[in-house]
C-alpha cells in the first residue's frame, strides 16, 4: 500500500489532472506537445547524459531494447500467423504490444521509486524508446509502404537526439557550460516530467470511452503488461547488468502502450480504434500490476 500510495498515486493524479482538463475545457493539446518535444524534452536529455557518467551499462540497455523489441514483434507475428489475424490488425498488435510508455509514464515511476540514480537511467531507456519508435515504429505502421530511410529521417527530426549529440561531444571535448546555460537547461528540464505527464492526461482524455474490441484488448493488454516485463526480466539475466539498471529495465518493460504511436495508428490507419483503445486500457490496469511489480522488486 505504501509503494502505491508513494509511487503510483502522485502520477496518477497528475494525469488526473490533464484528464479533466481536457475533458472541461477541450484545448489543444498540440502547441503543448510541440513545446514539450522541441523544447522541454531535448533540455531533459541533454542535463541527464551530460550529466551521467557513460559506460558498458549504457550498451546493454541499448542492446536488452533492440531484443525486447525484437522479441514482441517475433511473438506477435507467429501469433498472427496461427490465429489468422490480417495484415493490418497485426501491425495494430505489434504497434500497440512492442512500444512502451517510457517517458510520460514511466520515467516519475522510475524516480518516485528509484531515486535521481534510476531516473538518469530511465530518461536514457526514454531516448533509445523514442528512436526505436520513431524508426521501426514509423515503418510496422506504414505496413512496409514506406523505404528504412524515411524511418531514418523522421529519427533525424527528434529534437531530443540532437541535444544528445550535443551533450555527447560536450562531454568529449570535456567542456564546461557556462552558468547561464546549466541554469536554463537545468530548469526547463525540471519542468519536462510534470508537463509530459499532464500531456497524457490530455491525450487519454480525447480516446473515446466506447465499441472497445475486448479480445483484441485482452491480448494485447496481456503481452504489453505480463509478457514483455517477464522477457526483459530473462534478458537482463543474460547480461552482467547492474541490479539497479536491471528493476529500471523490468519496470520501464511493464509500462503501457504508448500514447505516442496512437499517432502513428492514425496517420498510417493501422487500426487507430483498436491501438488507442489499447493504450487506454492497458493504462489503467497498470495501476496494479505496476504496483505489484514495484512489491516484488
Amino acid at each position: 500500500m505504501t509503494i502505491f500510495l508513494e509511487v503510483v498515486l502522485p502520477v496518477l493524479l497528475v494525469f488526473s489532472l490533464g484528464f479533466v482538463l481536457e475533458r472541461k475545457s477541450k484545448l489543444d493539446i498540440k502547441p503543448i506537445s510541440t513545446l514539450a518535444i522541441y523544447i522541454m524534452t531535448p533540455c531533459l536529455v541533454f542535463q541527464n547524459f551530460y550529466h551521467t557518467s557513460i559506460d558498458v551499462q549504457i550498451f546493454y540497455m541499448l542492446l536488452i531494447a533492440l531484443i525486447l523489441l525484437l522479441t514482441l514483434v517475433i511473438l506477435n507475428k507467429i501469433i498472427a500467423y496461427f490465429m489468422k489475424i490480417p495484415s493490418d490488425r497485426e501491425t495494430g498488435f505489434v504497434l500497440s504490444t512492442a512500444f512502451m510508455n517510457a517517458g510520460n509514464y514511466g520515467a516519475p515511476i522510475i524516480l518516485f521509486a528509484f531515486g535521481q540514480e534510476g531516473f538518469q537511467f530511465a530518461v536514457m531507456f526514454m531516448v533509445i524508446q523514442s528512436i526505436l519508435m520513431n524508426s521501426f515504429g514509423v515503418y510496422f505502421a506504414t505496413k512496409m509502404k514506406e523505404s528504412m530511410m524515411y524511418a531514418v529521417k523522421m529519427v533525424l527530426t527528434m529534437p531530443a537526439i540532437w541535444a544528445l549529440v550535443v551533450a555527447a561531444i560536450a562531454k568529449t571535448i570535456p567542456l564546461e557550460l557556462p552558468l547561464a546555460l546549466e541554469r536554463t537547461t537545468s530548469m526547463v528540464s525540471e519542468a519536462t516530467i510534470p508537463t509530459v505527464m499532464l500531456i497524457l492526461g490530455m491525450q487519454l482524455a480525447k480516446i473515446p470511452l466506447s465499441g472497445f474490441e475486448w479480445k483484441g484488448i485482452t491480448y494485447a493488454s496481456i503481452m504489453r503488461l505480463f509478457v514483455s516485463p517477464l522477457i526483459a526480466y530473462g534478458l537482463t539475466l543474460l547480461f552482467p547488468v547492474d541490479p539497479l539498471l536491471a528493476n529500471v529495465i523490468i519496470v520501464l518493460a511493464a509500462m503501457p502502450s504508448a500514447a505516442n504511436i496512437v499517432m502513428f495508428a492514425v496517420q498510417f490507419e493501422a487500426e487507430p480504434k483498436l491501438v488507442s483503445s489499447i493504450t487506454l486500457v492497458t493504462t489503467i490496469i497498470s495501476i496494479f500490476s505496476i504496483t505489484a511489480l514495484l512489491v516484488l522488486l
